[in-house]
């Protein structure tokens, strides 16, 4: 279950419909540290890709590391916290134009209705618990419904019914979007399409050791390469955002309007943006990707880590009566329940001559949110007869070449090129269905 659209920050209100995750890179790393005071548990898996006997890990730590301080992590919770932090594409409608203005409904300076987190197709209504469904679909192995609500408590129950496992006290969370009249994007996986995605990597290796040294060796994998590697790093504390201290960091181009044909070629757009930005900053900085407590996210790009994933992940802070909590060293743990998790996302591509140093880190207490994340604007698309449509269509061109140049100048792609894939024609008026031409009530066959 995803609760997304924080009260503050109505803008980020729409649904998820892709990511740039760490596996669309070639010799790409992925490191996890959940790190409190001077504790840390490290999480490392790579894309080593060969024979099994060929492989080897040779990684510095600052403390001699006992047998008790190993143990065999999972693959999946690496691939979780991937998931819910990934730079991500949203998608927004455009209402009908002509629609009548709703009480409290935003419109802009050119009288153009603010896009809506859905369209408004089928509705089907669900008796006593005032729970609409608008739509439903399905995109690959993601099962999609779309909803509206009269009532938390209501759509709190409905969800249960229907087999979403959410979380307890939920209705408390939902009750401010109701009171907004924000629709309800809610998805689950079709575990069958989900499965054939399939990995065949080894399982990632966990060290927890104690020192005030807070740091990632990075330089001896340089050692057989000879190009750039790229290297995402997970950073979980129960402060806020960690930083390096000895190279600069700088936020990945984020909240940009681009054209919608990208929907189909996220994965390329991103690589050309990331590209882009790591060659303006003269290839020797961190990226920003994501900043966000792990409790909650908008919008989401997967459910958030839950308790048990995030200790699968190292985090020893958390209540340490569960069970599940096997794989942390016992001096780790602590008597005090602490629930804050706060996940940073940071993207290294380094070579020999830009990152001479390994990275060093501190601890920090700044809960700023932050996310890479890119827009669409899906056009309204059906007949606009009314001056308000007409308006609508007058300024739609404007802002699909607006998106069109934002795109180049994210990527360095051809302006050209771009405008080839834009479907301008929607800027036209549309004839009305169902007219016949006038020469048609004299030219009749008889």
């Amino acid at each position: 279950m995803v609760l997304a659209c924080a009260t503050q920050a109505i803008a980020f209100c729409g649904f998820y419909v892709g990511g740039a995750d760490a596996k669309l890179f070639n010799k790409a790393s992925q490191v996890v540290i959940a790190r409190s005071g001077d504790q840390t548990i490290l999480t490392m898996a790579n894309d080593f890709q060969g024979a099994v006997k060929d492989f080897a890990m040779v990684i510095p730590v600052p403390v001699a590391i006992k047998k008790e301080q190993v143990h065999v992590g999972k693959r999946a919770t690496i691939d979780k916290l991937d998931a819910f932090s990934q730079p991500r594409l949203v998608e927004y409608f455009d209402p009908d134009p002509c629609a009548p203005v709703m009480e409290g409904e935003a419109r802009d300076a050119a009288g153009i209705p603010r896009p809506s987190a859905a369209p408004m197709r089928s509705r089907k209504a669900t008796s006593n618990l005032g729970v609409t469904v608008e739509d439903s679909f399905k995109v690959n192995e993601y099962e999609i419904v779309i909803l509206s609500a009269k009532e938390s408590n209501g759509l709190e129950t409905w969800l249960r019914r229907s087999g979403y496992n959410i979380p307890k006290g939920a209705s408390e969370l939902l009750s401010p979007y109701i009171k907004q009249k924000l629709k309800f994007f809610v998805a689950k996986i079709d575990l069958k399409e989900f499965k054939k995605a399939g990995y065949q990597l080894l399982r990632p290796l966990q060290i927890a050791y104690q020192s005030p040294k807070f740091m990632l060796p990075i330089r001896l994998g340089m050692i057989n390469s000879r190009g750039e590697q790229d290297l995402v790093v997970y950073i979980l504390s129960p402060k806020g955002q960690a930083e390096l201290t000895n190279y600069r960091t700088v936020k990945i181009p984020s909240g940009t309007a681009i054209p919608t044909y990208i929907k189909k070629e996220f994965g390329s757009f991103y690589k050309a943006a990331f590209q882009k930005v790591y060659e303006r900053e003269q290839k020797k900085v961190a990226f920003l990707e994501y900043a966000w407590n792990t409790g909650n996210c908008d919008p989401c790009s997967s459910e958030p880590p839950t308790q048990t994933e995030l200790k699968e992940a190292g985090v020893f802070w958390l209540d340490n009566t569960d069970s599940s909590s096997g794989n942390i060293p016992s001096s780790f743990r602590r008597s005090r329940p602490q629930r804050n998790t706060f996940i940073t996302r940071l993207h290294v591509r380094y070579t020999r001559n830009k990152f001479p140093e390994d990275l060093m880190f501190q601890e920090t207490g700044n809960q700023e949110n932050f996310q890479g994340r890119y827009v669409m604007n899906q056009p309204f698309k059906g007949n606009v007869s009314c001056e308000a449509g007409k308006k609508y269509q007058q300024a739609l061109r404007p802002r699909l070449e607006k998106e069109a140049s934002n795109l180049a100048n994210l990527t360095g792609w051809s302006i050209r090129d771009i405008y080839d894939k834009i479907d301008f024609s929607i800027t036209q008026p549309k004839k009305a269905e169902g007219t016949t031409p006038f020469w048609q009530n004299v030219w009749t066959d008889k």
